[in-house]
C-alpha cells in the first residue's frame, strides 16, 4: 500500500459540494424529500481524499453520489469523464441544483463505477472506435465478478474523482479487500479522491475515510467500528439464529 501524503485541497478533484445559486428543489418534493438530500442542499459538504455513504436502502445514497457524479460532469450511466453512452433516463435532477468547487490544481478526469448500469458500460466500450486493438472488448465475455475486477484493474489508475457506488454487489470477500487496498492507494497519492455508497462493512473500512452514515435525520459523521452496519454483521456471524429466526417461517 502506497505511503499516504496529506493532500493539499487544491489537489482534491473536489473541495465541497452545496447548492447552486438559484436553487429550484422545493422541500417536500422529491428528491429534497430524502433527509440526506435536504441536508445536502441547505448545508453543503466538504469533501476529503475519501468520502463512505453508508444506510439503509432509500436513505439517499445512491442519489448523493449519482448527483456528486453528474455534476462534476460524469455521465449518470457509469465510465470515465469521456463516457457519452445512455440507455434510459433515470436520475434524479440534483445534479442541476448543485455547484461543485474544485480543486485549483487536481485533475478534471473521473470515473463512475455504478454496479447496476455496468452492462450497458460495456456495450459503450466494446463498440468504441479505436486507433488498435479495442483493451475493453473482451469485458461481456467476464463474470460479473471478473468484469469488475478488470474495470478496477484499468480504469482506477490515472489522478482523479472516483465516485462508487455499491460495488461489493459483484466483487467477493478477498476482491472486496483487494477494492479498499485499492482506494486507499488511490487517495495516498494526494491526487485522487474516492466518494463510495457502500453496504459493506468491508468496503467502508477504507483507512482514513470519513464514513457519513445516512438515516431519517440525514448524514452525519460515525467512525467505523459505531456504524450499525458493522454491528449488525458482527452480531450476525456470533448468532445467526438471532436474526433468522425473524423472516424463517416456523416449521
Amino acid at each position: 500500500m502506497a505511503r499516504r501524503r496529506e493532500p493539499s485541497r487544491h489537489a482534491l478533484p473536489v473541495r465541497r459540494v452545496e447548492a447552486a445559486d438559484g436553487v429550484d428543489l422545493p422541500r417536500g418534493t422529491w428528491p429534497r424529500s430524502v433527509p440526506a438530500v435536504d441536508q445536502l442542499l441547505t448545508e453543503g459538504l466538504d469533501l476529503g481524499p475519501v468520502t463512505v455513504l453508508v444506510g439503509e436502502n432509500g436513505s439517499g445514497k445512491s442519489t448523493l453520489v449519482e448527483a456528486v457524479a453528474a455534476a462534476y460532469g460524469l455521465n449518470p450511466e457509469g465510465g470515465s469523464t469521456n463516457a457519452m453512452h445512455s440507455s434510459r433516463r433515470s436520475e434524479s435532477a440534483l445534479h442541476e441544483a448543485l455547484r461543485v468547487s474544485r480543486g485549483l490544481t487536481a485533475s478534471k478526469w473521473g470515473f463512475f463505477l455504478r454496479a447496476e448500469t455496468m452492462h450497458g458500460l460495456y456495450t459503450y466500450l466494446e463498440n468504441l472506435e479505436t486507433l488498435g486493438d479495442n483493451p475493453d472488448d473482451d469485458l461481456h465475455e467476464m463474470s460479473h465478478g471478473e468484469s469488475f475486477a478488470e474495470i478496477l484493474a484499468r480504469k482506477f489508475r490515472s489522478p482523479g474523482l472516483y465516485v462508487l457506488d455499491e460495488p461489493e454487489s459483484a466483487l467477493s470477500f478477498s476482491a472486496c479487500l483487494g477494492l479498499v487496498g485499492l482506494l486507499a492507494d488511490l487517495a495516498a497519492s494526494g491526487r485522487s479522491q474516492v466518494v463510495l455508497a457502500t453496504h459493506s462493512p468491508v468496503v467502508a473500512a477504507v483507512p482514513g475515510a470519513t464514513i457519513l452514515q445516512l438515516d431519517e435525520d440525514g448524514y452525519h459523521e460515525v467512525a467505523w467500528e459505531d456504524l450499525a452496519l458493522v454491528e449488525h454483521y458482527r452480531r450476525f456471524l456470533e448468532a445467526p439464529q438471532r436474526y433468522l429466526r425473524h423472516v424463517l417461517a416456523d416449521d
